[in-house]
């Protein structure tokens, strides 16, 4: 992973996962400025009692010229490679949001007002610089609480929040990233074969919890599905770090069994689970 993960607290974000709610893959699209026919809505999955709205907002076609959000031009051949990190371990009061594209990154400043749309106060941004390129973090939170973020749809929300303006402010990246199939204004010339990228790993993260490490194709709502299918087995999700890099979603999850770490075979319960679900065909609805 781009960020190493510290250690945290059973009581750190995503932890008392035991209340019954429904998530529509769609709706966090819509949230995030994505509307595509193709997303399933998911099944109901035991995390928090709220649902986002299920109103569809057309993503605005991202033009050809790549413009920085602070009004420059970019014009270097070699696109970098886009990465947007969500990170729930190193800060125990915010969510922290690291963004890289090489050094075409500007302020940021539509992006901050994108966040504050989601109901998200960013207490502090701060950027450094290393072989990689510039590296935009933020410390944000929920405005209404002052809590770090915990509900999955909406750290997925932010996600795709984050994908839509760096599409839109820098179309070049849209063929570096898995949006941009959809909706970028031009699609990748790669494509991730799931079966190759999907690898999967847990380990034991000390005795009271266990490290489920997910790496496979990104697509939308695919935080969300990720610990739908976890809880859908009992297992709580205590905290955690999701990457997208590209095409690539990576994924680190503290999980634990009853307040345990997982035993070897329930662990292969959930690597099965997570195998079968990330390389199934999909089949949009309506299709039969």
């Amino acid at each position: 992973m781009a960020v190493a993960m510290a250690s945290a607290s059973l009581a750190t974000p995503l932890s008392g996962l035991g209340k019954a709610f429904e998530v529509s893959r769609s709706s966090v699209a819509s949230v995030a400025g994505f509307s595509s026919p193709g997303l399933k809505t998911a099944r109901s999955c035991p995390l928090h009692g709220q649902r986002l709205s299920s109103s569809r907002t057309v993503i605005r076609q991202a033009s050809t010229a790549p413009t920085l959000e602070d009004g420059s031009q970019s014009e270097t051949d070699i696109v970098p490679t886009p990465k947007v990190i969500i990170d729930q371990d190193s800060d125990p009061d915010a969510t922290v949001l690291e963004i890289t594209f090489g050094d075409r990154l500007g302020a940021l400043l539509d992006t901050m007002n994108a966040l504050k749309n989601l109901g998200l106060n960013v207490l502090k941004a701060n950027v450094y610089l290393d072989s990689s390129g510039k590296h935009n973090k933020f410390a944000i939170t929920k405005a209404d609480t002052g809590r770090k973020v915990e509900e999955p749809e909406l750290l997925e929300a932010i996600r795709l929040t984050v994908i839509n303006n760096l599409m839109e402010y820098h179309p070049e990246s849209s063929t570096q990233l898995a949006m941009g199939v959809a909706f970028g204004a031009v699609p990748p010339t790669q494509k991730v074969d799931v079966d190759i990228a999907t690898r999967l790993n847990v380990v034991d993260d000390g005795p009271d919890r266990s490290l489920l490490l997910v790496e496979t194709a990104d697509r939308p709502g695919l935080l969300v599905d990720l610990v739908r299918i976890i809880t859908d087995i009992n297992i709580a999700v205590e905290s955690g770090e999701f990457d997208t890099e590209g095409l690539l979603a990576k994924a680190k999850f503290h999980v634990s069994y009853k307040n345990k770490a997982i035993i070897k075979p329930l662990q292969q319960v959930l690597a099965n689970s997570l195998r079968y679900f990330l390389r199934r065909p999909s089949t949009e609805e309506g299709s039969f």
